[in-house]
């Protein structure tokens, strides 16, 4: 079985300082996610220990995948744009002329 979400809730600093320990309670048994706003601007958010794990790691994989992109990039350094984005909608317009065409064979067979 799948552990609920916690329950997102926006309030004000002053609020959430009169509030802190009901608050931390309730993040550490993943009841609830707090995002502070100040002015109306959300400045800071309460989020448990797992959370701030898995955020963490989503952010060392995006920063990998990044670099893995930026990488490939410099393979077309010097390379002008137009001349990069007409073989890109080449690459695009083949791929879907191929799958239009693995979509129609199975309907002709029946």
């Amino acid at each position: 079985m799948r552990e609920r979400e916690p329950m997102t809730q926006t309030m004000k600093a002053s609020e959430a300082r009169q509030q802190f320990s009901q608050l931390l309670n309730q993040v550490f048994r993943r009841e609830r996610r707090v995002i502070i706003e100040k002015s109306g601007i959300p400045v800071a958010a309460i989020i448990s220990a797992d959370d701030l794990e898995r955020f963490t790691q989503l952010e060392q994989q995006r920063a990998e995948r990044f670099k893995a992109l930026e990488e490939s990039w410099k393979a077309f350094e010097g390379v002008p744009t137009e001349e990069i984005e007409g073989e890109v909608a080449k690459a695009v317009a083949s791929a879907r002329k191929k799958r239009r065409a693995e979509m129609e064979r199975p309907a002709r067979a029946s």
